[in-house]
């Protein structure tokens, strides 16, 4: 795994957003595709908002997601897998690059045709503890005409990433704007953070 870890972390700190396409195994990967469809059929899950348990808002015209938060204590096997994962990753980041990364949050995310996600940072105003932003993805063969893009905007040009299956996406959750665009079809997501402290 550690080629996988190196090449996220290079390309991040090549242009400031680390790019890998097979950090989540093809195995893993439709394993979280399968828990997701399960349950988006159970209805388990719940409209997403801007902000945190202080100051939260849900707005549609906004972010149009839905989202169910991962958690260990549900004691799914894929899950776990994935926490594994994580867990590796963070301290694989930490003996490298000295981060200081002390926990993390992730959830699934769901966007359903017609939805996005406008312009936004992923720090909150009044909590400083989210330190870089990671998502994953879980849509096998998607299009450029399917739409749902991650859009970066930089000081100088704006990237575009495909929601592509396996690829993960990471950048410092503080420093860059960033979008999901209106997609055409079902996308589906890991999105979380690595946090310090609190």
């Amino acid at each position: 795994m550690e080629d996988t870890f190196n090449c996220l972390i290079d390309s991040y700190l090549a242009d400031k957003v680390g790019i890998a396409d097979h950090f989540l195994s093809d195995t893993l990967t439709a394993a979280l595709k399968l828990n997701l469809r399960a349950l988006i059929k159970s209805n388990s899950m719940q409209s997403a908002g801007t902000g945190n348990n202080q100051a939260v808002n849900q707005d549609i015209k906004v972010r149009g997601d839905h989202i169910y938060w991962l958690d260990r204590k549900h004691g799914t096997p894929c899950e776990n897998d994935f926490f594994n994962l994580i867990d590796s990753f963070v301290q694989y980041l930490n003996q490298t690059c000295y981060t200081g990364i002390t926990g993390y949050e992730f959830h699934y995310t769901l966007y359903e045709k017609g939805t996005f996600y406008k312009k936004h940072l992923d720090q909150f105003r009044n909590n400083d503890s989210r330190k870089y932003s990671m998502i994953m993805y879980l849509n096998t063969g998607w299009l450029a005409a399917d739409g749902g893009e991650l859009r970066i905007h930089h000081a100088d040009h704006e990237q575009n990433i495909g929601p592509e299956s396996g690829r993960t996406v990471f950048f410092k959750s503080n420093e860059l704007v960033h979008e999901v665009l209106c997609t055409q079809k079902t996308r589906m997501s890991i999105t979380g953070w690595l946090k310090v402290g609190h």
